[in-house]
């Protein structure tokens, strides 16, 4: 379909190449991150199943449905009408010609059920919100990851414009939910995110996991926001919203379904010891942080704590799209000490084992002593450790140690 005012984002040519030779692709992200939008460049058809009208033939009888309409044809929102997938894994199965069917859907419970009917059928494509580089047109050239694993100041390149600290706040409390993120008035910005959290932890919370309470929810969303990239205490969180153990668990099962939270797990290694293996909370988009707290621009930056917090999801929601299509498939991970002497933000754990280690600061000029985390792990790891970076808020680049650089968090978009 010919869509105008498309905005490329880094999954097409994944997607063109996997229509090109897969019979169906199954697109999973969180709601309104432009799923369907970059779908529906690659069918004839495209059925909503969250819409009653056109759901309904879809529920009496999935497999004669597919078969009434022209392929490619867009499945939207599987999870309204589950029985569907059953019918694309009988249509496939029948007939294996790649190009036949794309599923999207904006739940993750299900894809883990062992009798998931997706196996082996669907190949599963990831998709985030719009990063930086995206809104700024540069989808094509390596990750961050792959120019950090090259040890070398040189592979990295600066925007023409460089953010400071406020810009960098700004960009992060405009998130990367397309319908939000590409509107120019802060006001409607505010409006649209309200609403989506509003709709996201009533409507789509009570979807898939009916009986919750919306009020328990949203509290428990709020300290989640004030903690996301940390790692408070689990007594703390449950403590802060006023529910017990068994609800917060529910609650991030939840939320993790409904792909707005990502559980980072702990990084181990067989060379250090006493290493915690908590995974860290993130929620995936930082404009989700300002929504739930209230907060604009200025509440941001007089909470230093909350600031870095900030900092750091954003960081982790400009990384995480790239290395969910990378080839190689990194896989991100934190690194505590069980004494908290020594942690590190992000570790991307390449293949055969070797790493690339960041730390991320509100600050515009890291030293010495903030990078003193990254030298332990290069010299505990040795040649397994391939490079560090320190992602930070001011305007230059540099060395700080062997294979230990100083890089502003613009370069993750130039």
């Amino acid at each position: 379909m010919d869509l105008p005012d498309y905005v490329p984002r880094l999954v097409d040519p994944v997607i063109a190449r996997y229509v090109g030779a897969f019979p169906a692709l199954l697109i999973t992200g969180p709601r309104a991150t432009g799923k369907t939008t970059t779908a529906r460049r690659h069918v004839r058809t495209r059925i909503r199943l969250d819409a009653q009208a056109e759901a309904e033939a879809f529920r009496a009888d999935p497999d004669a449905s597919l078969r009434s309409f022209p392929e490619p044809i867009l499945l939207d929102e599987w999870q309204a009408v589950p029985d569907v997938l059953g019918a694309v894994k009988r249509a496939v199965d029948d007939d294996p010609r790649p190009g036949r069917f794309i599923v999207t859907g904006s739940v993750r419970g299900d894809l883990d059920h062992e009798t998931w009917p997706g196996t082996g059928r669907l190949i599963r494509v990831p998709m985030y919100g719009l990063t930086v580089r995206e809104m700024r047109g540069v989808t094509a050239g390596p990750t961050f990851v792959d120019r950090l694993s090259d040890a070398h100041l040189d592979a990295f390149t600066l925007p023409p414009e460089l953010p400071d600290l406020p810009e960098y706040v700004r960009l992060a409390l405009r998130g990367g939910f397309p319908d939000a993120a590409l509107l120019l008035d802060d006001d409607l910005r505010v409006a649209w995110l309200d609403s989506y959290l509003d709709q996201l932890l009533t409507r789509d919370a009570e979807a898939i996991a009916g009986g919750r309470d919306p009020q328990k929810l949203r509290r428990y969303f709020e300290v989640l926001a004030l903690s996301t990239a940390g790692l408070p205490d689990a007594r703390s969180l449950y403590d802060g919203a006023g529910i017990d153990r068994k609800t917060a668990t529910a609650y991030d099962r939840l939320l993790t379904n409904l792909l707005v939270m990502e559980l980072l797990p702990a990084w181990t290694s067989n060379r250090i010891q006493r290493l915690v293996k908590t995974p860290k909370r993130y929620l995936v988009d930082p404009s989700l942080i300002g929504s739930a707290l209230g907060l604009d621009e200025i509440a941001v930056l007089r909470d230093g704590g909350l600031l870095g917090r900030m900092i750091d999801t954003f960081v982790a929601s400009q990384l995480r799209p790239e290395l969910a299509l990378a080839p190689r498939r990194p896989r991100l991970y934190h690194l505590r000490e069980k004494d908290g002497r020594r942690e590190i933000d992000l570790i991307a754990e390449l293949a055969a084992g070797d790493v690339v280690a960041i730390e991320v600061k509100a600050t515009s000029a890291p030293r010495a002593d903030d990078v003193k985390h990254l030298v332990w792990l290069r010299d505990t790891l040795e040649d397994r450790f391939l490079a560090g970076a320190v992602l930070h808020t001011g305007p230059r680049k540099y060395r700080l140690a062997e294979r230990v650089y100083a890089v502003p968090i613009c370069a993750l978009w130039a």
